[in-house]
């Protein structure tokens, strides 16, 4: 029987929420899956015909660890997407280049040395900036700014950050996730924050729910996976890609490549959507 490690961290071993559906899935497609934590030296990587980074949510924080950890691993064994994606995926400056070829949220890179004018430039431009660590994930570290006085900057995180317009139709659209498997947009959800809030994440209080996929999004999902497999040169078996309208389009706000969330306690579907796309690797 195939053996496939589907990867998590400490404090989530039983993996991403709904990942209790996700071993099923596998184990009947005559697949033995179990959940293992990334950083757990007792894990025998060689023993995978297959390693599936699922939900190991506390790289960003260790994320030279964490790559490290991922070079590795692929000397032993199979690794869905692999380390040269994660790694460019990890630092959210990929928008910049995928802005070349895919629409996206207009996105700049601040640090240390260029932040005040750097946030000048982009509240003059927008009005309202949104200033996000360019490694992060779930909404953490994310400011909102209308100056470079606004009292909200005493909040940032170390640099280096991406600044990027305040996307108003996030208060009413909302944010849309399309998960693009093999190439083909499978499904989609849509998420919404509450109150001012305007990360969509559920610890915050925002609300995911599943509908159909829109002709627009798949494209949009489509062509921006398509564009990082090119531009990297990189199969890309799974991948997220999230959005928001900008300017009456749809634009890429997140291209997540390295551990997005199936949101399997949502659609419980994408549990053997995700298995049927490692059995036909195996």
């Amino acid at each position: 029987m195939s053996c496939v490690l589907l990867v998590t961290f400490a404090l989530m071993p039983d993996g991403e929420p709904g990942g209790e559906v996700l071993v099923p899935a596998f184990t009947d497609r005559g697949i033995d899956a179990r959940w293992v934590v990334w950083d757990d030296p007792s894990v025998d990587w060689k023993a995978a015909d297959v390693v599936a980074v699922r939900s190991p949510w506390d790289y960003q924080r260790r994320c030279e660890e964490f790559l490290a950890w991922s070079r590795s691993v692929e000397k032993e064994a199979t690794l869905l997407n692999g380390s040269d994606v994660f790694a460019w995926n990890a630092d959210k400056a990929y928008l910049t280049e995928l802005a070349d070829d895919v629409g996206v949220v207009p996105t700049r890179l601040l640090d240390d040395a260029n932040l005040v004018p750097g946030l000048q430039e982009a509240v003059d431009l927008w009005g309202t900036a949104v200033i996000k660590p360019r490694i992060g994930a779930a909404g953490v570290g994310v400011v909102v700014a209308d100056s470079v006085t606004d009292w909200r900057l005493s909040g940032l995180t170390e640099s280096p950050w991406v600044v990027q317009p305040l996307v108003e139709s996030v208060r009413t659209t909302g944010e849309t996730s399309v998960f693009v498997l093999e190439g083909a947009a499978v499904c989609q959800v849509d998420k919404t924050p509450v109150g001012d809030e305007i990360r969509v994440h559920e610890m915050y209080g925002g609300r995911t729910l599943p509908v159909d996929l829109g002709t627009e999004q798949r494209a949009l999902a489509e062509v921006a996976v398509r564009v990082a497999a090119a531009r990297l040169d990189a199969d890309l078996p799974y991948a997220r890609v999230d959005m928001m309208r900008w300017q009456g389009c749809w634009a890429v706000s997140e291209l997540e490549l390295i551990e997005p969330g199936l949101y399997l306690d949502i659609v419980p579907e994408n549990a053997g959507r995700f298995a049927d796309l490692v059995a036909a690797r195996l």
